[in-house]
């Protein structure tokens, strides 16, 4: 018996006999409990072993009894084979065009231990047979053709032949190497079976004379075949789960992608920065697991592409500025709003070793503890319309500055100009930045604790927009302005000259205490709709003064406090004025929660800190790419789903 990773056991008990001994069936298992078989069977016992399929994939297996004695996968074709489109008789136009018309036969095993004659041949036609009506199934799109590929060195294409394939020449004998092709001098058949008779009536082509007087393929694609490899890519499921959408939308995302990015095209030094652009831009929307530079260019470029890209990333003369501004520009014209709210946040990357640039033992929001990470600090906006991340900054800890470490510093690219800043800093300039390009419309500065809570920072901001600013539960504040004054001076030392609290007066309380206070009136509000009904949550809110050394501060505010379904509780105060409008403080504590959504979809989907780059410029160019990343999914969000931005509309 075969230990397969699966709930089925495999025997390898060895079978032979003649097709008509034995009930053959036949069954489609992708996405079923006997694909692990399937890929453990071909990755054992196919010469060519198993990797991931590229574009749409069925697989199917054969069983006798229950055990399976042969596997098959289909995927997707090549882009151009020179014999196979003469053959064919399609233009350029027409190949774009009906290529997803045409799938491969990828892997076909036989298990080892099977000995019965015609078996391949059989099992071929019966899954030719399903495989037209399975894929307009599962893909919505009409198969016109199959092909395949037989090594004659190994093996003659008899089960092709036996099964009315036709055998239209041979490659050039170039290999597959990531996603490349890689010239070896080693043709492979190329065969061709007509799912339709009249295929060239469909397409609307005449078969073409093959001329065998032309030089092999570059190995490395260009432009216009990545755009071809990029309408297979696959999306990660992540980012489409909540839209509905058909294969047609996929395709047209997939173009809709290639003009999205097409509008950066001026900000890069050459062509061939678009192509690597669009390839790392394409890598982190897509479903591969690893979002780093490696991978990624293994995936779209191949191997002889790895160090272009890190080069492109790290120190390649390209204006990442401009890169920024267009997108900032672009986002504003779909999102700006005059109520809108500009949001700030800090997220952390954990990593190991001490060399990436800002790397150090710090607070990591996401594990809530002291880590080895980085700590960048994000700005964005949100609105009824739309949000976004507008521009980052990392954050480098003072000892970075250090005579120690200015070795590390210039290593790692970092401006010789740079000073320390602390996160708050960072944060104003960023604020002050995104005032000035006039892009986008405030009402509203939101941002975490960490930045709410320091009362000077929120001093520093600008004076025409309200702040939101979540604060700490153990923070103090007043709900009545208490008397200050010295006090008395008892005729012994020095006289009093610190103002405190007279006898008396009330002291400041935990907005924690207040939140527990059975005097505190709680209203339930509807904060979006959700696909199991509306989410609620319960409001509060009261005037207060801040409290600092136990003495209250400034101007009085309002302290707002939201319980959620899970019974937690959330702190913000708001300078806005006494007369704002109940809801209008729900609806800028809803305007805060995107940027953290951000976040979280550009870690979980995007690659946000699967980075391996050490450098400065190559982190602020990754984090550009995330927030194209995002950028794009809005947009799509808002052609395919009405209401994905319903929450912050209530």
């Amino acid at each position: 018996m075969l230990d397969i990773k699966s709930k089925h056991a495999v025997y390898t008990k060895p079978i032979s006999g003649t097709i008509d001994t034995f009930t053959i069936d036949i069954r489609m298992v992708s996405h079923s409990p006997f694909e692990s078989a399937w890929d453990q069977l071909v990755s054992r016992y196919h010469y060519l072993g198993y990797k991931k399929l590229l574009g749409h994939r069925l697989k199917y297996m054969a069983f006798i009894e229950n055990q399976p004695v042969a596997a098959l996968s289909f995927s997707a074709p090549a882009l151009k084979l020179r014999t196979r489109d003469a053959y064919i008789g399609w233009s350029d136009v027409q190949r774009k065009f009906f290529l997803s018309c045409l799938v491969c036969n990828s892997r076909f095993l036989i298990v080892p231990w099977v000995q019965i004659k015609n078996l391949a041949s059989y099992v071929l036609s019966r899954c030719v047979r399903s495989l037209k009506k399975d894929w307009e199934k599962n893909f919505e799109k009409r198969l016109l053709l199959i092909e395949t590929f037989v090594d004659p060195e190994k093996f003659k294409g008899t089960i092709y032949k036996a099964a009315n394939w036709t055998c239209v020449g041979q490659t050039y004998g170039s290999g597959k190497k990531g996603n490349s092709y890689i010239y070896h001098g080693k043709p492979k058949e190329i065969y061709l079976y007509a799912l339709e008779s009249k295929f060239r009536d469909i397409i609307g082509c005449r078969q073409k004379m093959v001329s065998f007087f032309q030089s092999p393929p570059q190995s490395q694609y260009k432009l216009e075949e990545l755009k071809m490899i990029l309408s297979h890519s696959q999306w990660h499921p992540g980012l489409v789960s909540d839209l509905s959408l058909t294969q047609d939308d996929i395709r047209t995302m997939s173009n809709e992608l290639i003009k999205f990015h097409e509008q950066f095209f001026d900000c890069y030094g050459r062509i061939e920065h678009r192509r690597l652009a669009m390839t790392y831009l394409s890598g982190l929307i897509s479903n591969s697991q690893a979002k780093s530079v490696e991978p990624i260019a293994l995936e779209f470029l191949g191997e002889e592409s790895v160090r272009s890209l890190q080069r492109f990333l790290k120190n390649c003369k390209w204006n990442h500025q401009a890169m920024l501004m267009t997108h900032q520009k672009l986002l504003s014209e779909q999102i700006s709003d005059p109520n809108g709210m500009i949001t700030l946040d800090s997220s952390e990357f954990v990593k190991k070793g001490k060399e990436s640039v800002g790397v150090a033992r710090q607070y990591c929001g996401e594990r809530g503890k002291i880590e080895n990470c980085q700590s960048g600090v994000f700005v964005g906006y949100s609105s009824c319309k739309g949000y976004g991340l507008l521009n980052g900054q990392l954050y480098m800890p003072e000892k970075w500055f250090d005579e120690a470490n200015k070795k590390r510093c210039q290593q790692n690219w970092v401006p010789e100009d740079l000073c320390f800043q602390t996160k708050l800093e960072i944060a104003l300039d960023l604020i002050d930045q995104v005032k000035k390009s006039g892009l986008y419309q405030a009402k509203w500065i939101g941002c975490d604790a960490t930045f709410g809570s320091d009362s000077s920072f929120l001093d520093k901001l600008p004076e025409d927009i309200y702040y939101f600013a979540h604060i700490r539960s153990a923070s103090k504040v007043f709900t009545r302005k208490p008397k200050i004054g010295l006090p008395e001076y008892k005729g012994r030392g020095p006289r009093p000259t610190k103002m405190k609290l007279l006898s008396g007066q009330p002291k400041p309380r935990k907005v924690s205490e207040i939140a527990n206070s059975h005097r505190l009136h709680w209203m339930s509000v509807i904060l979006a709709e959700g696909t199991k009904g509306p989410i609620t949550a319960e409001v509060a809110r009261v005037r207060i003064y801040l409290s600092r050394k136990g003495l209250p501060e400034g101007k009085e505010r309002w302290l707002f406090m939201r319980k959620n379904s899970d019974g937690q509780i959330q702190y913000a105060i708001s300078n806005a004025p006494r007369r704002i409008k109940f809801q209008e403080l729900v609806k800028a504590s809803n305007m805060r929660w995107p940027i953290e959504q951000c976040f979280q979809e550009g870690k979980s989907y995007l690659g946000m800190g699967n980075y391996e780059h050490r450098s400065w410029p190559a982190w602020h160019r990754h984090m550009i790419f995330i927030f194209l990343g995002l950028h794009f999914l809005l947009r799509m969000r808002l052609r395919y789903k009405k209401k994905a931005l319903c929450l912050l509309c209530h």
